[in-house]
């Protein structure tokens, strides 16, 4: 297999090189070369995907049996990358999000609920007036459709991940429920315990990517572990079991800490109140070969990470989502003692 990675420096891209590079595969990563270094074993090739020469630069290095693109935001560069690209690759697939359901997080999704409408020529302004979740969901639509226009239906995949964590992680949500854990003392921990979960682990999301490219499926997939995979519990105390501090969770009641003013899923990552949020089905790609380990693996193999030295990606933009996440300390003190003296 001779595999083309759109990006490949970062968490999900980063993993995708490793596991191809371990399979025997010929790697050919694109990106700018400003974020992180390029991964040993593989052939970089530097450029800028917001402009069209890059591209047709880029084409000249194939042919290539797939692409990933886990790099893709805009739709009309996106569609200028497929168009390039088309030629010279095989399947195309393209890392999309849940974020294109026009139901989430308010209703419980499945491969074919109704997505944004967005044309596959649409710039940066397209769904400014959705808000930053509506836009960000209406352009990866955009993006979908991007990919469809320029290979076609039948070597089009799309995966639609959910939340994914593990090593590497540069959003900041395990990492900082790990980070916590390890300061020791009374936690606070958004209740119910046995809300149901479903993060997917960056590996399993990556072995996912690899075969799809190199099979012969084809359309879309949520890329999620299944409906019932964890709670938050398990989250929690897995946090707290693999950071040995000490640290005593304290449940609190959800609609409480809404009372409070406490910001859902970012002020404590992963936390979210929305009937749809943790309900998305993903039995199609499940049955296409997505196998998700316990959660518990990958907290463990996440904090062994950290503690070895690893340090996600920071920076400007996509790269700085980690200073949004996390309750400040005095203001988690606050909130406990209030709860412990309410009524």
């Amino acid at each position: 297999m001779r595999l083309l990675i759109l990006g490949g420096t970062w968490f999900l891209g980063r993993t995708l090189g490793e596991l191809a590079l371990a399979s025997g595969w010929s790697v050919t990563t694109f990106n700018r070369g400003v974020s992180a270094a390029d991964l040993p074993g593989v052939q970089a090739v530097h450029g800028d995907r917001e402009r069209p020469e890059d591209w047709a630069r880029l084409a000249e290095h194939g042919p290539w049996d797939a692409v990933i693109d886990t790099i893709g935001y805009v739709p009309n560069q996106v569609l200028a990358a497929a168009n390039a690209l088309a030629p010279v690759v095989g399947r195309y697939v393209f890392v999309s999000s849940v974020n294109v359901y026009t139901g989430w997080p308010n209703e419980p999704l499945h491969d074919d609920s109704p997505v944004f409408d967005c044309p596959p020529d649409a710039d940066a302004t397209f769904g400014a007036d959705l808000g930053y979740a509506g836009q960000y969901g209406a352009l990866k639509a955009g993006c979908e459709n991007a990919v469809v226009h320029a290979v076609g239906q039948q070597r089009a995949v799309v995966l639609r991940p959910g939340v994914i964590l593990g090593p590497r992680e540069y959003v900041g949500r395990l990492t900082w429920w790990l980070t916590r854990a390890a300061r020791g003392g009374q936690l606070l921990a958004p209740g119910p315990a046995e809300r149901p979960i479903q993060p997917v682990d960056v590996r399993d999301a990556a072995a996912f990517a690899l075969a799809l490219a190199a099979g012969r499926e084809h359309g879309s997939f949520n890329v999620t572990a299944p409906v019932g995979h964890a709670t938050f519990s398990e989250l929690v105390d897995a946090c707290v079991a693999v950071t040995d501090a000490g640290t005593r969770p304290v449940w609190t009641d959800p609609d409480w800490l809404i009372q409070q003013g406490v910001q859902q899923w970012t002020e404590l990552p992963l936390w979210r109140t929305h009937p749809g949020v943790w309900a998305v089905d993903s039995s199609r790609a499940a049955a296409a070969g997505l196998n998700c380990r316990p959660l518990r693996d990958t907290i463990n193999e996440t904090w062994s990470w950290m503690t070895a030295g690893g340090s996600a990606i920071t920076g400007e933009g996509e790269a700085g989502r980690a200073a949004d996440h996390g309750i400040p300390a005095e203001r988690e003190r606050e909130l406990l003692q209030a709860w412990h003296q309410r009524g």
